[in-house]
């Protein structure tokens, strides 16, 4: 999955949430402890004060049970206990004065007031102000954590699908209509678009597999009208009429063969047939379709050449290219070069009136309507681009070169 997907964005804005929420609990909390603190000392400075006053004799018994009346802070008056507190509790906060001095202690989870009068030490605890409100800051965190991880979870849940739906998308892609499935799981809008997806994939794999029979259908009829006339011709006088009958009719069996190649290449399937193949083999089989004169073609083989190819396909390919070269060149002679890098076909003859992009087209005509292109470059191109190949083209010295790049990309 590529890192800017979307699975790795929600899961980095999530967590970029949590570590925002961790971070406001952790400053609340301590801003809860200061104002916890400050309130502590509100409360306890009087109580400590009017202890320490009453300690030391300023104010009666009747002033100091009037000042506490609203306290709750009994005293701790069991000597073993009071000892035992003092010792092991963990000090808050401690103020000294002339008087005395106080402390607010922790202590099991209770708070303790303690004063010190010379050597008079008074111990109070206070039922009121519990340290709970940490725990329960922590507690709301958890919750909230929880709260947001399970968001994440049903979120990745419901966009899940996008996986099965982008891996239908990868064979649709590659042409593997058949093995697309419905992915559909649900009604929502995830669903909605994967079931349209698989509506028209069926519909493009419907309409494909009618043009196939289509195809296959004319190209039958088609064969049986043929043979029947490569007999008929047989039992003609032998002479020139019979040989181009013969001729007629061999060329018109192998345009039926080059169809169901276009078809093939047109439509985009993956290649299936690809074998280790000799240039000289794809050639020849090329100039015999082409039926062309041997010494209208000249081969120069720079390097011994394997290529992994579906010979019939590649070899419509150099045949289109010796037709092209033979149709437009003054001298009707094609030059074929063959190395370990490209395939060269030369001729000689007046540069292109447009870029190869022009001529690549399907139906492409140029200035002479009975001189067209037609489908004969389009074809090439569609064969090298299922072989992986590129078509290049230049005009260099008054020769038309047209070449077969990236060869070695399938040489054996």
């Amino acid at each position: 999955m590529p890192r800017s997907s979307v699975f790795i964005t929600i899961t980095f804005i999530f967590a970029l949430a949590l570590s925002s929420i961790f971070l406001a609990f952790l400053w609340l909390m301590e801003y809860d402890k200061q104002n916890y603190t400050r309130e502590l000392n509100t409360k306890y400075s009087n109580v400590a004060r009017t202890n320490l006053f009453y300690m030391s004799g300023i104010i009666d018994k009747d002033e100091f049970d009037r000042q506490l009346s609203n306290v709750d802070m009994p005293e701790i008056v069991n000597e073993n206990l009071k000892s035992q507190i003092l010792s092991q509790a963990s000090v808050i906060e401690e103020i000294s004065d002339d008087i005395g001095s106080s402390a607010i202690l922790l202590y099991e989870k209770h708070h303790y007031l303690m004063m010190r009068h010379l050597d008079e030490t008074k111990l109070l605890m206070d039922k009121e102000f519990q340290p709970y409100r940490y725990q329960v800051i922590k507690a709301v965190f958890i919750v909230v954590a929880m709260i947001l991880l399970g968001a994440y979870i049903f979120v990745i849940y419901k966009i899940k699908p996008l996986r099965k739906l982008k891996r239908q998308i990868t064979k649709f892609a590659a042409g593997d209509l058949s093995a697309v499935q419905n992915v559909s799981s649900g009604n929502d809008e995830i669903s909605e678009v994967s079931e349209a997806f698989y509506n028209a994939v069926s519909q493009i794999k419907a309409l494909n597999d009618s043009r196939h029979l289509f195809l296959r259908n004319i190209m039958h009829e088609l064969k049986t009208p043929i043979t029947k006339g490569l007999i008929a011709a047989q039992m003609i006088e032998k002479g020139k009429n019979q040989d181009r009958l013969i001729s007629v009719f061999h060329k018109l069996e192998s345009l039926i063969n080059e169809l169901a190649a276009i078809e093939q290449t047109t439509s985009k399937i993956a290649l299936t047939n690809k074998n280790v193949c000799l240039m000289q083999d794809l050639i020849d089989e090329a100039l015999d379709i082409a039926m062309v004169e041997k010494d209208s073609v000249s081969i120069n083989f720079i390097d011994d050449v394997r290529l992994v190819v579906d010979f019939k396909l590649f070899s419509v390919a150099i045949k289109n290219m010796v037709d092209n070269g033979l149709k437009y060149s003054p001298e009707k002679h094609v030059n074929i070069v063959v190395s370990k890098e490209h395939i060269k076909f030369i001729t000689k003859g007046e540069a292109l009136k447009n870029d190869l992009n022009f001529y690549i087209q399907p139906f492409i005509k140029g200035e002479n309507a009975q001189k067209s292109f037609g489908l004969g470059l389009y074809i090439v191109s569609n064969i090298l681009e299922a072989h992986g190949l590129k078509l290049h083209y230049e005009h260099k010295n008054g020769l038309n070169i047209f070449s077969f790049e990236n060869l070695k990309d399938i040489i054996n």
